[in-house]
């Protein structure tokens, strides 16, 4: 008895990475790069859209004071944790950035959406964003890319997307 075979399709050629138009957000605490892929799934072609920076100089240059000093009850002084405003501004970054996707989403800016953060920059987003921008989240990478080269960019976006 002779079977016929088919072919199975190939199931990797229907596998979206970055979707065509699919915007993609580099960032960190202090920078920002969107980019928008003009290329196919496949071979991203990742153009700059827009760039969003803010200046924040280190917590020593941002603190009025020294830290302050209180009694612990047992006649020593100790330090009092000062606030960390470097910090602060990256968080305040991120709720901008988060802003910033959802007033984008709500215009129909984009359908897809891959951010690609530092660990810190990322879990603040994630607090941050709305449903509207969550729902178009493809992928989620974890890594610093603010100082790659774009091209750069496009292969290690097309290998963890």
């Amino acid at each position: 008895m002779v079977y016929e075979t088919k072919s199975l399709p190939d199931l990797d050629a229907d596998k979206s990475n970055v979707p065509h138009d699919c915007l993609v957000l580099i960032a960190d605490g202090e920078k920002a790069l969107f980019l928008r892929n003009e290329g196919d799934a496949k071979a991203p072609n990742l153009s700059v859209v827009r760039t969003k920076e803010q200046d924040n100089p280190p917590n020593r240059e941002q603190a009025a004071n020294r830290p302050g000093r209180m009694f612990d009850g047992t006649g020593h002084k100790s330090k009092v944790d000062d606030t960390d405003w470097h910090q602060l501004a990256k968080d305040r970054f991120a709720s901008d950035l988060a802003d910033l996707l959802y007033e984008r989403a709500h215009r129909g800016e984009f359908e897809d959406l891959i951010i690609a953060a530092d660990p810190s920059t990322l879990g603040e987003l994630r607090k941050e964003l709305h449903q509207e921008v969550e729902k178009r989240i493809i992928a989620e990478i974890d890594k610093d890319l603010t100082n790659h080269e774009v091209s750069d960019i496009e292969k290690l976006i097309a290998e963890h997307a």
